[in-house]
């Protein structure tokens, strides 16, 4: 694609994260298409280095940088496509947890999602099912129908396996597990609630 000496073409990210005090510059929040005598714009900052006071998210709007680019580069026909805002999030230095930490959350996660398995078992009757299903196929009653029961617990973990497309590290295909889309769309709405928050701070503009 050839382009028009002086026309760039810029596209928001949706959001971009940061080390704490980084200057923001326009390529690390956009894609710029350009030729090759605008370029340098990408070294452009758009974007004071973030502080404290600013938090750890910041919302730039594209008018913005618009704004800053006509003001740097005069002869430019900037045109926006894409997403109006990008999300800055400053990414604090994280220390890594404890084996003691690690150890009770996944004690408290292992106890609680049994006991939950327990209780929706007792809440269906689940050993009265199994007792009779063996019973119907068999004729004979037995107290502990293992022959049903072990297979059946096997294909519990199994089939959380398979819902949720991971093993481990290991994915079974490209297809998002329903844990991740909940995430993605969790994200999605977070990202809208911080730029519509962002936007009522903003005093309205003059006449």
């Amino acid at each position: 694609m050839r382009l028009q000496p002086g026309m760039v073409y810029l596209r928001l990210k949706k959001k971009v994260r940061i080390s704490p005090g980084q200057r923001i510059r326009l390529g690390d929040i956009a894609q710029v298409l350009a030729d090759e005598e605008a370029m340098p714009l990408v070294q452009l900052e758009v974007h004071h280095h973030t502080s404290p006071r600013d938090g750890n998210l910041v919302v730039i709007d594209v008018m913005d940088v618009i704004e800053r680019i006509r003001r740097a580069y005069p002869g430019l026909d900037v045109r926006s496509v894409g997403p109006a805002q990008t999300i800055i999030e400053t990414e604090e230095r994280r220390r890594l947890p404890s084996a003691v930490s690690v150890a009770l959350i996944w004690l408290l996660l292992f106890v609680g999602s049994g006991l939950a398995l327990m209780n929706f078992h007792t809440d269906v009757s689940m050993k009265s099912v199994h007792q009779r299903i063996h019973y119907l196929v068999t004729g004979k009653h037995e107290a502990r129908p293992l022959i049903l029961q072990i297979p059946y617990s096997l294909g519990i973990g199994v089939g959380m396996i398979l819902f949720f497309n991971h093993l481990f590290k290991r994915r079974f295909n490209d297809e998002p597990s329903p844990l991740e889309l909940e995430m993605y769309l969790y994200e999605e709405n977070l990202n809208q609630y911080v730029i519509d928050h962002e936007k009522s701070k903003k005093p309205p503009d003059g006449p």
